[in-house]
């Protein structure tokens, strides 16, 4: 914190003559002063309340922050505290009818790129597996700046976080996805696959295979948009998990019944597997076994494209002793906490009607 620290003080004062639209000239009583100063200063409080006051520090104009000497490590330890609070689902669904959602949506505006990136970051915790906030989200126009931060933004990170909080905001909602298509996001995960950034290129893939999933009907926007030739490109990437996910996408194509959506006689395709089919057999065991997913991918795809054994099956390296557990499912591990997962099967799991039971001799 700059000098001293900020004046929590003087902010409490301008926060709450501000909240009811009054001038500032009701005095602080000591009470008031008190809570306050015991609040920024880490004393135990309830997370609804701790909430609030978040809330209303996010409300303030960033000039009056900046003269009472708060700092942009201040604000990113305070959205930081802010996120492990609505790791609880309750919370996260608590945190508009306390008044924070909009603040924490204004913060995507905000003037420093670190900020617009960690209010994203928080944005993704509220809605992931979320259904309820994602739709208060997109009531409250959250998709707008988002969408607007992953395809103008000048700062990779900014995008990057962006992006991660739409995947998770649209992911098993119709009405965002339907957003998504109509503000033409597909040409946003173009550029983002052309950047030099791993990790952004890394959730563009992952987000264009759940989005193909959901409808085969957007192979043909996918394939319109030169997709293909870009997905090729990148499943010779020198990360595994770019390559892995290009290779999920092209995939997804090919199960499409138009074969113009992956033209299986593209010369490059076929020499994009037979080289990752080189590159597998030359492999030590160690990266065999870690190369699992793309040796199935890879597999696969020369099985359905040309209708004939990969010579990976025939060298017998598509399974290996070390594949002897379950695969892991790659999307669902990084992409979704696992008490929310589990939370939001087991919604479902309550929602199914009950089986009948069914009374009666055994035969």
């Amino acid at each position: 914190m700059a000098n001293n620290g900020p004046s929590w003080d003087g902010l409490l004062k301008w926060s709450l003559s501000h909240s009811d639209g009054a001038s500032p000239s009701r005095p602080l009583s000591e009470e008031d002063r008190q809570w306050f100063m015991e609040a920024m200063q880490g004393h135990t409080i309830d997370s609804i309340s701790r909430m609030k006051q978040i809330s209303q520090i996010m409300k303030m104009p960033e000039q009056l922050l900046e003269s009472q000497g708060v700092t942009i490590d201040d604000l990113e330890g305070m959205l930081d505290e802010l996120q492990e609070h609505v790791e609880s689902i309750d919370l996260a669904n608590d945190l508009h009818s306390i008044g924070g959602l909009v603040p924490l949506l204004s913060y995507l505006k905000n003037s420093n790129a670190k900020i617009r990136a960690k209010a994203a970051d928080v944005l993704t915790t509220v809605v992931q597996n979320n259904p309820r906030s994602q739709q208060l989200v997109m009531e409250a126009n959250g998709f707008e700046p988002l969408l607007t931060n992953f395809i103008t933004d000048p700062d990779i990170r900014v995008r990057t976080k962006a992006l991660g909080a739409i995947s998770s905001l649209i992911r098993h909602n119709q009405q965002g996805i339907t957003a998504f298509r109509l503000a033409n996001g597909y040409a946003g995960l173009r550029d983002a696959l052309v950047s030099d950034t791993v990790r952004f290129q890394r959730k563009a893939l992952n987000l264009i295979h759940y989005l193909l999933q959901e409808s085969n009907s957007d192979c043909r926007i996918v394939r319109d948009l030169g997709f293909p030739r870009v997905m090729i490109h990148l499943a010779s990437n020198q990360d595994l998990e770019v390559r892995e996910f290009a290779l999920r996408g092209l995939l997804e194509l090919t199960r499409e019944e138009s074969d113009r959506n992956l033209d299986r006689a593209d010369v490059n395709l076929r020499q994009l597997l037979e080289e990752r089919t080189r590159r597998i057999i030359a492999m030590s065991e160690e990266d065999l076994c870690a190369a699992r997913e793309e040796r199935e991918l890879v597999d696969i795809l020369w099985t359905v494209c040309y209708d004939e054994p990969s010579l990976l099956r025939e060298r017998g390296l598509v399974y290996l002793p070390c594949d002897d557990e379950m695969a892991p499912d790659v999307v669902r591990d990084r992409f979704e906490p696992p008490l929310r997962a589990w939370a939001a099967r087991r919604d479902d799991e309550i929602n199914e009607p009950p089986v009948p039971l069914l009374l009666g001799p055994a035969q």
